[in-house]
């Protein structure tokens, strides 16, 4: 079975934000190379993708000399559902509209899944709203429980098990 897909474009901004969360402590803003180098993005489209995270108030730039990127607000404040939301949009599993309900629909149940794909959308959404770069980068550096083992995570699949 297909998993669904975080879009190229969605990781490397999580990996971009990430980089200059485990570079926090690095005094002034973060070159472009330099998130380029540590991350393995491409230069240009990194460009690209930064841009896209400063219209969403992300990062903050500095141009000139020493200049670069930097968080605009403290890590345990960005979640990653902000990031992929930032430069794919709002996150779904397809654009079908609303689904009737009440039995309205006419054609062979295709309503009901509708509503499963906005429901499925949702507990997504959810999940990616309980991780922070602060809470992914503690997990990086060791400190703190693989994802599978959060409370976060066991908390939302439990719910969706129940649901």
């Amino acid at each position: 079975m297909p998993a669904v897909r975080v879009s190229s474009k969605g990781d490397y901004a999580c990996r971009a934000l990430l980089s200059l969360t485990l570079h926090a402590g690095a005094p002034g803003p973060t070159s472009v190379r330099d998130i380029a180098e540590r991350t393995a993005i491409p230069q240009p489209y990194l460009e690209q993708i930064l841009l896209a995270l400063k219209g969403a108030g992300l990062v903050r730039s500095k141009r000139g000399v020493g200049g670069g990127y930097v968080l605009a607000r403290s890590p345990a404040d960005i979640h990653l559902s902000e990031i992929l939301a930032a430069v794919d949009g709002p996150i779904t599993l397809g654009d079908f509209g609303e689904p009737h309900e009440d039995g309205s629909c006419n054609h062979e149940g295709q309503c009901v899944l509708h509503a499963v794909w906005k429901l499925a959308g949702a507990h997504m959404r959810q999940l990616l709203d309980g991780f922070t770069l602060a809470s992914v980068a503690e997990v990086a550096n060791g400190e703190a429980p693989w994802p599978e083992q959060m409370p976060v995570s066991s908390t939302v699949i439990d719910s969706l098990s129940a649901g």
